[in-house]
């Protein structure tokens, strides 16, 4: 299984985030990903690549990649639940790749 580390970021950093992150966790092991999570906030997004040093970025609200080494991800589908198996093969095949 590959080992991953995934930064999950929302405005506030306490519920969406959360939310996201434990669907993600879940949706990534099927495509054979074991993927650490981290939560935070939007505003936190340098801070936090600098010190987690997560493979990629899955935000629900407008971040841009504090390195250009790591991809952001759109990942308001897995709150709406629309396009949310594509998104996380996309993801995963990233995450591989």
């Amino acid at each position: 299984m590959v080992n991953k580390k995934v930064l999950v970021c929302c405005g506030t950093g306490i519920a969406t985030s959360v939310q996201v992150a434990n669907k993600l966790e879940k949706m990534l092991e099927e495509r054979g990903i074991n993927a650490v999570m981290k939560e935070c906030k939007a505003m936190e997004v340098p801070a936090q690549t600098a010190s987690f040093h997560p493979d990629a970025i899955v935000s629900t609200t407008m971040v841009k990649s504090p390195d250009e080494g790591i991809k952001v991800f759109k990942g308001v589908a897995f709150l709406t639940g629309v396009g949310a198996d594509k998104l996380a093969d996309d993801i995963a095949a990233y995450l591989k790749g």
